[in-house]
């Protein structure tokens, strides 16, 4: 693992594997770890990069909200700081958001995007509401907070089967400082709608979802594609489709990336 600064705050990266670009973002209390085998099994044939997003893994908070563009500044420091012009990014859920905001602020640096359990759109009222909630429980009862947000992650039918899985995400997520929780279910809750750049964009877009995905409504989420050329993939799963279909996504990323 390697660091930069960000305006004196530390940023966390690993770079690894020669050729194009792919930068792995991990979502909302998770950290770059969570794409350790992903990073291994594209590294033979890409340059893989992995970052830690403002407020978690090891990466520091800076202030009391972390704005989807914040974190955008941060990937493109990354990627000046290793001399690379151009990547394709996937960002699961909450990197998603940050892919998207990457996107619309540094267009000639995306080659293609793939959002993983993610979407375009904004927070609804209701989810806005939920994001408030969220920050007080988690004040409240922090353990409790995190433990019960990782496994309401996964499908039902899943959270026998991949118990282990799950306690090893619910592990690092308890490494997740309370700032850096409080500022991104802050910067989630304002961060703007990007449907519009779905139509728009000219580079390759692929939107990978579960339909038993307790996070995304399904439907709601692939009404944003629609007349759209990007990409979908559904899984028959939930919001962590890294874990739950974890060979079924990696050769689909691989036959996107190649594609």
């Amino acid at each position: 693992m390697k660091t930069i600064l960000y305006k004196n705050t530390t940023i966390a990266y690993t770079d690894q594997g020669q050729g194009t670009a792919i930068v792995f973002l991990h979502g909302f209390l998770e950290n770059q770890l969570m794409w350790k085998d992903y990073a291994t099994y594209f590294a033979n044939q890409y340059r893989v990069i992995t970052i830690d997003l403002l407020g978690h893994g090891a990466s520091d908070c800076l202030g009391y909200v972390h704005s989807m563009e914040e974190n955008a500044n941060v990937v493109y420091e990354v990627l000046e700081h290793l001399k690379i012009l151009k990547a394709t990014i996937v960002g699961h859920s909450m990197g998603g958001y940050v892919g998207l905001a990457f996107a619309e602020v540094y267009p000639n640096a995306i080659q293609k995007l793939v959002l993983l359990n993610s979407t375009s759109k904004e927070d609804s009222a209701e989810k806005k509401l939920n994001r408030t909630r969220a920050i007080k429980a988690v004040k409240q009862n922090y353990v409790n907070f995190v433990s019960l947000a990782i496994a309401n992650l996964f499908s039902e039918n899943n959270r026998i089967r991949l118990a282990d899985e799950i306690e090893k995400v619910k592990t690092q997520a308890l490494k997740t400082p309370l700032q850096g929780i409080v500022a991104s279910l802050e910067g989630m809750k304002i961060r703007k709608d990007r449907v519009g750049l779905l139509h728009t964009n000219r580079f390759p877009t692929l939107l990978v979802l579960g339909k038993k995905d307790p996070v995304l409504n399904y439907e709601e989420t692939i009404d944003q594609i629609k007349d759209t050329q990007t990409e979908l993939i559904s899984f028959e799963d939930g919001h962590m489709s890294h874990i739950e279909n974890k060979e079924a996504l990696q050769l689909i990323l691989l036959k996107f990336f190649g594609s």
